[in-house]
């Protein structure tokens, strides 16, 4: 699909080199000689991109750029002028421009911005089609619940949608923290605009700068073309940090300098980028742990803190699982060609005192692969794996008996707490920060709690 520009530009010269070298197989551009044919070009036809003087007969650039923002929202705007002023550009800033250039321009540079607005603009197309399908699947309804903690997270979600403040989701893996930072930015003025995920964890952390904030040409061996970073595609949009807390330190003050001043350099370059994208960020992690053993950064920690807002972990709302369960066996049936009636009493009850380390990607995924497996009849327990099974099973001796000797508590306590430990240490297969979830610790008090009391042995992590 061909990309289209608007040049509208008062003087012949600049708009006839403007137009030269814009002449490509791959680019419409359309001329203006003044600010009325500009606005006549935006109600007539789509842009992707449109570069336009700030001082012309008729209609002025900045009224050029509120007609843009009104009719053609998704066109980005840069505005060119001889008359340079602070007030000007700010003015223009806050009406929606993406850029100010000032004359005399290097027309190498400003080559290269239309291209970058331009490779933005060919992201959002592939996603046009894509954005009523992704509002149905990320929308509030999708938030399956109705116990307290989820009602609370929604209501809350509802109150900081409408703002640009920025947002840090806290939740445990598996908690579904993506699909409430789709919902946020479903529900915000920006909608129209990108929602543009990242996970910091996945990325080697020599190549997340690159992606976070793109590179100029030549910025490193194998750089032979400029590349746009994710900020700027998230620009009047909304940018998801998933993962934050695993961003390295040189990273964290980059992210701060977006976050407080809403611009970036470029890997290799010289000059700052101007980008207003709303930051929701979100992290599995204690942030207050890690800033206080050195590895993030407090005052990123403070900018990024805002509006917190905390999903609860399954097991916190165990009253949502039939919900649930009959959600993703619907969806199993429908996507899968499967015909699975439901769910057992017994067998939901299970699940109901199963821990879920793993939360809702554990239930969707142990859903998705009984039905693919069974596919008909109902859910028993029996389809269950067997940890699923003894974890949902309330051991018949769980209190101990009071008998007329009397016995001693405080050992019967110790002997309570050591048999939950082992039960989570079992469930979690070893692994510490899973168990230590499981019980409701940190893993640093549940660390020093196995050292107490011997029961190191236990753990395979």
């Amino acid at each position: 699909m061909k990309k289209s520009l608007l040049i509208a530009e008062d003087d012949e010269v600049i708009r006839n080199l403007l137009n030269t070298v814009f002449q490509r197989p791959d680019l419409t551009v359309h001329l203006a000689r003044d600010g009325n044919e500009a606005i006549g070009i935006i109600e007539q036809y789509p842009l992707d991109v449109i570069l336009a003087d700030l001082k012309m007969p008729g209609a002025d650039g900045l009224t050029v750029l509120a007609r843009a923002r009104k009719d053609q929202p998704s066109a980005e705007v840069i505005l060119m002028t001889g008359y340079a002023t602070v007030e000007s550009a700010v003015k223009a800033m806050k009406l929606g421009a993406f850029h100010y250039v000032t004359k005399p321009f290097d027309t190498e540079e400003v080559v290269q911005l239309v291209d970058r607005l331009l490779d933005i603009a060919s992201v959002r197309k592939e996603n046009l089609h894509l954005k009523s399908q992704v509002r149905d699947r990320y929308g509030l309804q999708n938030i399956i619940g109705d116990s307290k903690p989820i009602l609370d997270v929604i209501d809350l979600i509802r109150k900081v949608a409408d703002t640009d403040s920025t947002i840090l989701i806290l939740g445990e893996s598996g908690t579904g923290k993506e699909l409430v930072a789709r919902a946020i930015h479903g529900l915000s003025p920006r909608a129209e605009r990108m929602l543009v995920p990242i996970n910091c964890s996945a990325i080697p952390a020599e190549l997340l700068e690159s992606e976070l904030f793109g590179h100029v040409k030549g910025a490193f061996t194998g750089a032979h073309m400029a590349r746009v970073g994710r900020f700027e595609m998230a620009h009047n949009g909304t940018i998801f940090l998933d993962e934050i807390a695993e961003m390295s330190p040189h990273l964290q003050a980059k992210l701060l300098r977006v976050v407080q001043e809403k611009s970036f350099i470029p890997v290799g370059g010289m000059k700052p980028v101007k980008v207003d994208a709303r930051v929701v960020a979100a992290t599995n992690k204690d942030l207050d742990e890690e800033v206080e053993a050195g590895r993030f950064r407090a005052d990123l920690y403070f900018r990024l803190n805002v509006i917190p807002i905390r999903i609860p972990p399954l097991r916190e709302r165990t009253g949502d699982i039939p919900l649930l369960v009959h959600h993703f066996v619907e969806k199993c049936n429908r996507e899968k060609s499967r015909s699975i009636e439901g769910i057992r009493p017994d067998a939901l009850s299970v699940l109901q005192r199963y821990p879920w380390p793993g939360n809702i990607r554990e239930l969707e995924n142990l859903i998705e692969r009984i039905a693919v497996l069974k596919g008909t009849g109902w859910i028993e327990v029996a389809d269950f794996p067997e940890k699923t099974r003894q974890a949902g099973t309330i051991p018949s001796s769980g209190i101990p008996v009071l008998g007329e000797s009397g016995l001693d508590i405080k050992n019967a306590t110790e002997d309570f707490e050591n048999a939950l430990i082992r039960q989570a240490l079992r469930i979690s297969e070893g692994n510490k920060n899973r168990a230590a979830t499981l019980l409701g610790l940190k893993r640093t008090t549940f660390v020093e709690m196995l050292k107490r009391k011997n029961l190191e042995a236990a753990s395979n992590n």
